[in-house]
């Protein structure tokens, strides 16, 4: 296992659940963190929950969804702290919705987050990783990524196409000590689209904090491996 211990690392959708939950792993880890998305309110709460641990927390308010916004932010980033070492690919965007009352609308958001936003930040910080020979990305996909159900055709989509994405970019940056990982989860208790249960007992469904453990584990690794994909499923969901 590797240290991460003053390395820098950039989290999208870092104001709630599973992005919130890394940034917390990953300062108790020594890392300084980048915290982004679209409510400032919410990006400073992360931020306030960081307070205690030894690392540096900037927080950049940025819509993965809009090139401009993504271009502008990681200036800024870079400006302020530099190039990154981990990028967490995690803010993402759901739509539960019948077939045939899904609208084009619906599929151009649904992919213009979990896709193209992916690949957006992507490209704009992969540079100062190839220049370092090293460097992490970290997309979060789903086990709707894995197999379809009802109602989930949009969603679904998006996380295939994004796992799809992630092979191909994994294939490209080995050459340059870049590692690629997928991470699917099952339903994870965050608020994300509806995901609260009436009765949310931490033994039954799986937590934020779980996913983050995990992702924080892998990126510990010996650099000269790293698991591609992930699944991760509660073992006994109510």
């Amino acid at each position: 296992m590797q240290s991460l211990q003053g390395r820098k690392a950039l989290i999208t959708g870092a104001g709630s659940g599973i992005g919130q939950a890394v940034a917390k792993r990953l300062a108790e880890e020594g890392v300084h963190v980048v915290l982004v998305g679209r409510t400032e309110d919410k990006l400073l709460k992360t931020a306030s929950l960081l307070e205690t641990y030894e690392v540096n927390v900037v927080t950049e308010v940025m819509d993965v969804g809009e090139a401009t916004s993504v271009e502008a932010a990681v200036a800024r980033i870079k400006a302020s702290i530099g190039d990154v070492d981990i990028l967490i690919n995690n803010a993402g965007a759901g739509k539960s919705s019948p077939f045939l009352e899904l609208t084009e609308s619906d599929w151009e958001d649904i992919l213009n987050v979990n896709v193209k936003g992916v690949f957006r930040v992507t490209q704009a910080v992969l540079p100062g990783m190839i220049e370092k020979n090293r460097g992490d990305i970290v997309n979060i996909a789903s086990t709707s990524g894995l197999r379809g159900t009802k109602g989930s055709s949009v969603y679904s989509a998006s996380k295939f196409a994004l796992r799809g994405l992630s092979e191909a970019l994994m294939q490209e940056m080995r050459p340059h000590n870049i590692r690629v990982q997928t991470i699917n989860p099952s339903k994870v208790i965050t608020g994300f689209g509806g995901s609260e249960p009436e009765e949310n007992t931490e033994d039954a469904f799986m937590q934020a904090e779980d996913v983050a453990d995990v992702i924080v584990t892998q990126l510990m690794l010996h650099p000269r491996m790293f698991v591609k994909q992930s699944e991760l499923w509660a073992t006994n969901p109510r």
